[in-house]
């Protein structure tokens, strides 16, 4: 039964070319936190406006 050894300088080679990239961000899957923000901004622009319209109606 023969052995395939592992080239540890080929190891170590692959090891600092993937710390020299760097590890891509990861996603949480959920929604920005501008996306939450405009949406909370446009929720308060029809609540001003519903109170306006109800106010001088």
């Amino acid at each position: 039964m023969s052995q395939n050894p592992q080239d540890p300088a080929g190891t170590t080679q692959q090891f600092q070319r993937f710390q020299q990239q760097g590890q891509p961000e990861k996603s949480s899957g959920g929604p920005s936190l501008g996306f939450i923000i405009g949406i909370g901004a446009v929720v308060a622009l029809v609540a001003i406006l519903v109170i306006a319209f109800v106010a001088l109606g």
